[in-house]
């Protein structure tokens, strides 16, 4: 289980804040799902929380979660695992500071983590009433840096293009597909510094009922191998009354692609508001750890045969986004020290035996 006791800095950071923060987690039984293995939505609430860290360091203010996409989970991460989230800034915009994520995680008997996930994320600065405020710019310095800064630049016509996809279409009782709606209320404990509920959060109800869905139509345990993307519209505060809406939009061979929504479900409000949408893919896992075949779904309403198309656009959009270079593939000598936060657990618990890596077999569209 990860518990987060402080930050600490090692050497000078800049003045504006330090641009890299590292959480180190080792799992937990209660820190698995159902499938024993890590679900998405923990994985989310921890890259939520670093890259917070970051963003809030560098800015000096409070930030909201914007949107985090393209997000494949290599393989699934088991109790007894030692897991690493690193959050790096690659880019920052007039308000925004764009981060790519790292997930590297490992057996505690290995020198070296395998890489787990890598993912961006997107942080707005906001004042008191919630307003986007400017952040000081980044600059890189090493070959890495701005190899990422360009390719983060490079990204943004295609993320918007994919979210506005996303945000075109919507899901009404005219769908036959399958589908699972959760209600939640934002309590006190879910909120963050500003008052308003944690993105990671809010991305663990997303996971969840895109779980509970894939679980109602493979009638088997499901864990999420992919994030195509999350886009938030507004915060979520104490008090609202969240519904979560998943639906299929997709099957493949081995995979269920399901669409989310998130709105408020206030009944002071005449007109739900959207706070989030959402697409992720899962997989049920066999006995060896590999995607299994899942019933094919055929769409049979104009609906549904929209959202299916919509589906197969995201696959072949995703085909153009180019990877963030990863730090193996730069020279040594171009790499220098960096400060950065650490995220340590309050206590390091005592080693354990770990259980046998599962393989994932690749999910075919």
């Amino acid at each position: 289980m990860q518990s987060t006791q402080q930050v600490t800095r090692e050497g000078s950071p800049p003045s504006t804040g330090s641009h890299e923060a590292v959480l180190r987690v080792r799992v937990e039984p209660d820190d698995v799902g159902t499938a024993g293995v890590v679900d998405g939505g923990k994985l989310l609430v921890w890259i939520d929380e670093v890259a917070h860290a970051v963003a809030a360091s560098w800015s000096g203010r409070d930030c909201v979660v914007a949107s985090v996409g393209n997000m494949h989970l290599d393989r699934p991460i088991g109790v007894g695992e030692l897991v690493e989230v690193h959050a790096g800034l690659v880019y920052t915009g007039r308000s925004s500071m764009h981060i790519l994520i790292t997930v590297c995680s490992s057996d505690p008997t290995r020198a070296t983590a395998a890489q787990t996930s890598q993912c961006p994320i997107i942080f707005v600065a906001v004042d008191d009433g919630g307003n986007p405020v400017e952040v000081s710019p980044w600059t890189p310095v090493t070959m890495l840096e701005l190899q990422r800064q360009r390719q983060a630049r490079v990204r943004i016509p295609m993320r918007r293009r994919i979210e506005g996809a996303m945000a075109a279409e919507s899901y009404t009782v005219a769908g036959t597909a399958h589908r699972a709606t959760l209600r939640f209320l934002a309590a006190a404990t879910d909120v963050n510094g500003g008052g308003r509920v944690n993105g990671g959060q809010a991305m663990s109800w997303i996971d969840e009922a895109a779980r509970v869905c894939g679980a109602g139509w493979t009638g088997a345990h499901v864990i999420t191998s992919y994030v195509a993307g999350i886009r938030f519209y507004r915060p979520i505060i104490v008090g609202d009354v969240i519904d979560v809406t998943a639906r299929i939009i997709h099957v493949g061979p081995r995979s269920v692609h399901i669409g989310i929504q998130v709105t408020t479900a206030n009944a002071n409000r005449v007109q739900p508001d959207l706070v989030a949408h959402a697409v992720a893919v899962v997989v049920s896992l066999d006995e060896r750890g590999g995607a299994r075949p899942v019933p094919p779904w055929e769409p049979s309403s104009g609906e549904d045969r929209r959202l299916d198309q919509h589906a197969r656009q995201l696959i072949e959009l995703r085909q153009f986004v180019e990877p963030f270079t990863t730090a193996a593939a730069v020279p040594a000598a171009h790499l220098s020290a960096t400060s950065r936060h650490r995220i340590t657990p309050a206590a390091k618990a005592p080693p354990v035996r770990t259980a046998t890596v599962r393989r994932w077999a690749a999910t075919a569209p």
